[in-house]
């Protein structure tokens, strides 16, 4: 009998398997990135700071979006989406290259929404141009939870692009299978001169004294 070496078994099995974690970062990913980028586009377009303009008639009400304070949130939201999808369309070194990407629109999103939580420049700039006034001041000034959402929504996506650094390399990308496939091969032609479901070739294979049959 014939000893089987198990060492050399295992060899050829375990460098094809690919680390249990792969799938579920993968998902983690993917719902992170997406959720957070979802979140900061939304955020960008509600009110983030609120304020009174004072006015010899009185005080005007002024509010500022998140697009009036940065618009910094909104773009890397864009940019860290579009890198999540770019993600499957390359390998090696480019996969690692839009990882980076992602991850530093993540943070740069963190960054621009923490930043925008006390801007108060673009409620003085409302207040100047509804009082005709340079130099309007504003008071009362008070932020929702829109920054804090956006910021959230930054650190969602600087997630999905660590898990990308980290296991990105064992994620699946786009090949081949989801283009159209090959027509099936056709079979061989029939030789026969004459075809029983073709009457034209089967009085032809008569006129030849062949049998149309066979």
């Amino acid at each position: 009998m014939t000893a089987v070496d198990h060492s050399r078994t295992g060899a050829t099995v375990s460098p094809s398997a690919k680390p249990a974690h792969s799938g579920k970062s993968l998902a983690l990913a993917l719902i992170a990135g997406a959720a957070g980028a979802a979140v900061v586009l939304l955020a960008s377009g509600r009110t983030w700071a609120k304020a009174t303009a004072v006015v010899a008639q009185g005080q005007l009400p002024q509010t500022a979006s998140g697009q009036d304070v940065t618009g910094v949130p909104g773009a890397l939201a864009i940019v860290g989406l579009a890198a999540l999808v770019a993600l499957f369309a390359v390998r090696g070194a480019g996969r690692t290259a839009v990882a980076v990407l992602l991850t530093l629109s993540g943070l740069g999103t963190v960054v621009g929404a923490y930043l925008g939580l006390s801007d108060t420049a673009a409620l003085r700039e409302k207040a100047a141009t509804a009082t005709g006034l340079s130099d309007a001041g504003v008071q009362d000034v008070s932020h929702t939870f829109w920054p804090w959402a956006a910021v959230v929504g930054g650190l969602l996506l600087l997630v999905a692009g660590v898990l990308a650094l980290l296991y990105g390399r064992h994620w699946p990308a786009m090949s081949g299978r989801y283009e159209r496939a090959g027509a099936a091969p056709r079979g061989p032609r029939r030789s026969s001169s004459a075809d029983p479901d073709r009457p034209e070739e089967m009085w032809k294979s008569l006129d030849r004294g062949e049998d149309p049959t066979r």
